[in-house]
């Protein structure tokens, strides 16, 4: 039988003399299947004291992190699933300070500097960014393995050069170490190493019964010694290492394509129902769970794009996105705790209709149907948002509606991420034309506001089986061409649409992004509610609403005017 890894860990903080504690840690060991497609995984940040949300930003970069790299494809390797998760961190980081009150100084937003661990099979692999340190334990001497990302200016006065949430780019430092039997590291937070010596810590780990009293006595000397800051510190002991494993080896990271499924075929644990399409860029079948029963489908690969590096990069962050997005209109990934030994992705089946189809059995819906279909979309759109993703191929062929009514999103091959896509590989990643935003027709990237503009064309169609510009729109690649542009009112002599609605869908369809809604629940609200702006702007003036009214106001102006004039000449 196989030798699994074992660890042992333990952990202390403390605020100190600080008000707050602004370090956060934590450590994730699964069981099997994760423990070995993924490792162990150990995470440690430290806030910046000129800063009173970076608690906030340590928190959210260390359980993010544990959280997101088990969502990470089993096809990649550590230092790939690391460092995308590690990035889409730091970019939301980033925009959270951006459209926060912080924006205007940099230091006081939500920064902290960022360490994690992963084991591996035998490897150890380190990741950093900041000063928080990592160490190894060796015959009772401290090996430092991170470098301080800290510029000192002198004994007062130092900076960090590098640290999550400062720029929207992130370089993050990467090594990778063999595994022994008997390794301890050591992750700690300024407020411990520099008030603290390896020696002292490697007898508090030798003279004490478990790594919580050890890391609780190195915490507690480290106060004892002056310590004037946050404290945290992390042990990891390796008991037992695993058996060499080849996916370790870097070029074979990448699991092999799976052959062509077909009708009653079992493949990894499923059995193969029958297709449900068949396209240039994927296969896509029905299948049962052979252990749970669950009905899931199965997304392969085109075999044709094998060799396509960027497609497969694409196609493995799907799952990634699935597992993230959290919502009950998003499509969910489905897990499994078996070993999966070939590329593919496993989602939950929906049973029902895409909203295409509805469309067609639904050629003159109400306005509240319309607005329970969309309202559900846009909260998916608007889970995408938070985690700062832009869906890109939002259409009706990718929105679902089971059985229950509950509409969800679908297809995520064109979704960006924040910090983690490359801009550069989304030239051909811009959706379906009739519901592309104008802005990616000038080869600008897109926004949030992209995925309001394609949603509310959606809710154009719906409304008037039309669409709001005509087919030329894809032609337009000038910013004078799109001016030309006209927008085609949905209200014609026949309609019995509200005024105002069409209104909301004027503003959701601008063709420059910044004057549209920035917010998806503006758009929604507006869809149920006359906007203040359109009922200002539509108000019917007084000498009709009331002419009476409207003359006896003139002649009391009038009135007015000629006794001031009398008064001043007398």
């Amino acid at each position: 039988m196989a030798q699994a890894l074992a660890v042992s860990v333990g952990n202390a903080t403390d605020k100190g003399v600080k008000a707050i504690n602004q370090d956060y840690m934590g450590s994730v060991v699964p069981a099997e299947p994760l423990l070995s497609s993924k490792g162990i995984a150990l995470a440690m940040a430290d806030g910046i004291s000129s800063s009173k949300v970076s608690q906030e930003a340590s928190q959210a970069a260390v359980s993010g992190f544990l959280e997101d790299y088990y969502c990470t494809s089993d096809s990649w390797s550590v230092k790939t699933s690391v460092q995308k998760v590690v990035k889409s961190i730091n970019a939301w980081l980033y925009a959270q300070t951006r459209n926060s009150p912080y924006r205007f100084e940099r230091d006081t937003g939500y920064i902290c500097t960022f360490s994690a661990l992963v084991l591996k099979s035998n490897t150890a692999h380190i990741f950093h960014s900041g000063d928080t340190r990592i160490y190894r334990l060796c015959g009772g001497q401290l090996e430092q393995l991170t470098d301080d990302h800290r510029r000192v200016v002198s004994d007062e006065v130092s900076y960090l050069t590098r640290a999550l949430g400062i720029d929207q780019a992130l370089e993050i430092d990467y090594k990778s170490v063999l595994l022994e039997k008997g390794d301890t590291f050591i992750l700690a937070t300024d407020g411990v190493y520099e008030f603290i010596n390896g020696q002292q810590i490697s007898d508090a780990i030798a003279d004490t019964e478990t790594l919580d009293l050890a890391a609780l006595s190195v915490v507690q000397q480290a106060l004892a010694s002056g310590s004037d800051d946050n404290l945290s510190i992390q042990l990891l002991r390796v008991d037992q290492v695993a058996d060499y494993q080849l996916d370790e080896v870097q070029q074979l990271t990448m699991l092999p394509l799976p052959p062509t499924l077909v009708p009653r075929m079992e493949f990894d644990g499923y059995e193969i129902i029958r297709e449900i399409y068949i396209s240039s860029r994927s296969h896509v079948v029905l299948a049962k769970d052979l252990e749970t029963n669950q009905t899931v489908v199965i997304k392969t690969p085109s075999t044709e794009l094998r060799n396509n590096a960027q497609y497969l990069e694409r196609f493995m962050l799907e799952e990634w996105i699935a597992k993230r997005v959290n919502n009950p209109h998003v499509a969910k990934a489905i897990s499994s705790n078996r070993k999966r030994n070939y590329l593919y992705l496993v989602s939950e089946y929906i049973e029902g209709i895409s909203l295409n189809q509805w469309m067609i059995d639904n050629p003159k819906p109400s306005l509240e149907e319309v607005r329970t279909i969309i309202e559900q979309v846009a909260k998916g759109l608007q889970a995408f948002h938070r985690q700062e993703m832009i869906h890109q191929d939002l259409r009706p062929n990718n929105i679902m509606i089971d059985h229950t009514h509950t509409v969800k999103i679908i297809d995520f091959g064109s979704t960006y991420i924040s910090g983690v896509t490359d801009p550069k590989s989304e030239e051909d990643m811009r959706g379906t034309m009739r519901y592309s935003a104008p802005e990616y027709f000038l080869g600008q990237l897109g926004t949030p506001r992209s995925d309001i503009y394609a949603l509310a064309v959606i809710t154009y169609q719906m409304l008037s089986g039309r669409f709001p510009y005509s087919t030329k729109i894809a032609q337009a690649k000038s910013v004078n061409a799109q001016r030309r542009l006209n927008y085609k009112s949905l209200i014609d002599d026949n309609s019995e649409l509200p005024l105002w609605v069409d209104d909301a869908l004027r503003n959701a369809l601008q063709v420059n992004p910044l004057k549209r809604y920035s917010e998806l629940s503006e758009f929604v609200y507006d869809l149920r509610h006359p906007n203040k702006r359109f009922l200002s702007k539509n108000r019917v003036p007084l000498i009709e609403r009331n002419p009476i009214v409207f003359w006896q106001s003139i002649s009391i102006i009038l009135m007015a005017i000629i006794i001031a004039q009398l008064i001043a000449l007398n």
